[in-house]
């Protein structure tokens, strides 16, 4: 016979079904929740609760530095602050090991175990590191993880994102953003094709670079977050933006016509040139690898425009040597070069067609993105490393976008290469996803963003571990969500001021209206400030002191979207697209410059 309840046990009853339930960083059908899943997790009993006295248990110096970034990352993550101590370990807290006697774990796996306490134990520190990194996205979906041991190692050594900051100028917040991003989720190399302003050669001055400070700033954290930052400048093809104002060292075709783009590989002093910008480079970079590109030299030409090339070919390697010899021997003394200097040379693989006598250095790094007569396969068997960098990877600014969803239902994985899928991964160093600005006013960044972040968590899943771990990719995208964005990372589209008529010093009144992607524009009488004047490249208007127009407002204008930087006094009004900032001139004009070029006008909005 059934008892009725009274009013007080059913209020009881509710409470007890109500009450929140903590949160154990878990999945009912299997190990915790991580991105890239964990592959190895034998289940105990109980789980590791994380609070307020929590100490980080650190003795050697490379324990201690994983234990100060692990506090910091903490801390931003809304945790607390735990104090990093020496010695022994008590219930709750986290114990960092570095032991190189656990050398199965390699040079980039953990080992975790959650229990009373949590250990994280690596061979080296970049291992332990990546067991931080674990273990901030467990405690990002609650306190309480529950009790187990993981051994974690990744399948593949190369982990990265390409970015073209070539012509256009990425923001430097956004770029701190990724190298977060790429260390949470245990991506370890970021390529960047970008201009660090010249002292040496201040005629290549050209925007958008980055000074010395902020490449040091960049690499800095990149040291910090275990992700390396390798820099690229593409030669000889597609130099344009470091010989536009030489024209001495640009290649000639046989009509007499100047080539920007293209490199004249016959001359030493073209050599000279491109190997005193590496070692300039060398004084803000600390990688041990070098890209210099090397592909689509002869994009929209051939080897017959210039004969000069053939010329000097057979001067060099004899009667039966091909105009691609030139451009291989131009390869391997930039080769030699970044071996004098203890660096590794990284080049794209479409320049590698087989039209040559003369091969490359064998010890150089191929990075495959499109299907050539020469296959990843023949390239390895010919003794290359080879990187996975496919088209299929590609997140194209106004063009093309990696689908994501359709390779992780394909189980992409980094043997997956244009136009061959590789039985083995030997040889196969890993893989990458590369972002390019064809149309630079395609996409804002923070457009861009959005597309990039499934895209960056997929490849560090295939990179790491099983390409595909969870049944659909809805629950893949939903693994992502749970993890969320890393500590320290800024959202970008936080526009510090609100919708609204404003008057701009004694230059203008405009109503500030946000954009969707988080920028905003302002819009007067006369139409919608923009930057459209002057010389054009990739479609961006990059020309410094330009004027800023009243253009008639156009919603899909990424020029017409702006960023008020919060500084002392009032703001600065960065173009989203640019990247340069607003001067008010004595003669009433307003001109865009780059901000170490002329002092940005601090505008006070009333």
């Amino acid at each position: 016979m059934r008892k009725r309840l009274g009013f007080a046990a059913v209020v009881a009853l509710l409470a007890l079904l109500l009450a929140p339930v903590p949160a154990t960083a878990r999945s009912d059908a299997g190990p915790p929740v991580t991105v890239p899943a964990l592959t190895d997790w034998t289940a105990e009993t109980g789980s590791y609760a994380y609070g307020p006295r929590t100490r980080l248990v650190a003795d050697s110096a490379a324990e201690r530095r994983i234990a100060a970034t692990l506090a910091d990352d903490l801390r931003s993550a809304g945790h607390g602050r735990a104090a990093v101590v020496r010695g022994g370990a008590r219930p709750g807290d986290i114990v960092i090991n570095v032991q190189p006697s656990r050398s199965t774990l390699g040079t980039e796996g953990y080992e975790l175990h959650a229990g009373t306490r949590l250990s994280i134990t690596g061979a080296t520190e970049t291992g332990a590191f990546y067991g931080t990194r674990t273990l901030l996205q467990l405690l990002a979906q609650g306190d309480r993880i529950p009790a187990g041991r993981t051994i974690d190692v990744p399948r593949y050594k190369e982990r990265g994102v390409g970015v073209c900051a070539c012509y256009i100028h990425i923001s430097l917040p956004w770029l701190e953003n990724l190298v977060r991003e790429m260390a949470y989720h245990k991506l370890n190399q970021l390529l960047v094709e970008l201009k660090v302003k010249s002292d040496a050669h201040p005629e290549a001055d050209t925007w958008g670079y980055y000074t010395k400070d902020e490449i040091r700033q960049l690499v800095a954290l990149g040291d910090k977050y275990h992700v390396e930052i390798i820099p690229e400048i593409n030669s000889p093809g597609h130099i344009d933006p470091w010989i536009e104002n030489r024209p001495d060292l640009q290649l000639t075709d046989s009509d007499g016509d100047k080539q920007p783009s293209r490199l004249d590989i016959t001359q030493q002093a073209a050599f000279d040139y491109y190997t005193s910008l590496m070692d300039e480079y060398a004084q803000v970079f600390t990688a041990k690898s070098w890209h210099m590109g090397a592909d689509e030299y002869m994009l929209g030409s051939d080897f017959a425009k210039y004969p000069q090339i053939l010329e000097y070919a057979r001067e060099k390697y004899g009667p039966d040597a091909t105009p691609q010899d030139a451009f291989v021997d131009f390869v391997n003394r930039v080769h030699d070069y970044a071996a004098s200097k203890g660096v590794g040379l990284r080049i794209w693989n479409d320049g590698l067609t087989g039209a040559n006598t003369v091969p490359v250095k064998t010890d150089t790094t191929v990075e495959h993105w499109l299907n050539v007569a020469v296959k990843p396969s023949a390239l390895i068997a010919q003794g290359y490393s080879v990187m996975n960098s496919a088209y299929s990877l590609y997140l194209i600014r106004g063009g093309f976008h990696s689908d994501t969803e359709s390779l992780y239902d394909q189980s992409w994985d980094p043997r997956s290469f244009e136009g061959e899928k590789l039985a083995s991964s030997k040889g196969v160093t890993g893989a990458k996803i590369s972002l390019w600005p064809d149309n630079g006013r395609g996409e804002t960044e923070n457009e861009v963003a959005v597309r990039l972040w499934p895209a960056l968590r997929h490849v560090a899943q295939a990179t790491w571990g099983d390409p595909h771990p969870d049944a659909t990719y809805a629950k893949f995208v939903a693994r992502g969500t749970a993890v969320g964005h890393a500590p320290g990372w800024r959202d970008l589209t936080r526009v510090p001021v609100a919708d609204g008529t404003y008057t701009f010093g004694r230059s203008f009144t405009a109503s500030v209206q946000h954009t969707a992607d988080g920028y905003v524009t302002l819009r007067s009488a006369a139409g919608c400030l923009a930057i459209s004047g002057g010389k054009l490249t990739l479609n961006v208007p990059l020309q410094p002191g330009v004027e800023a127009t009243w253009d008639t407002c156009d919603a899909t204008s990424t020029l017409q979207r702006w960023v008020p930087e919060p500084v002392a006094g009032g703001y600065r009004l960065v173009n989203a697209i640019t990247r340069m900032a607003l001067t008010a001139t004595d003669d009433g004009r307003i001109v865009q410059y780059p901000p170490d070029q002329r002092t940005p006008t601090v505008w006070h909005l009333s």
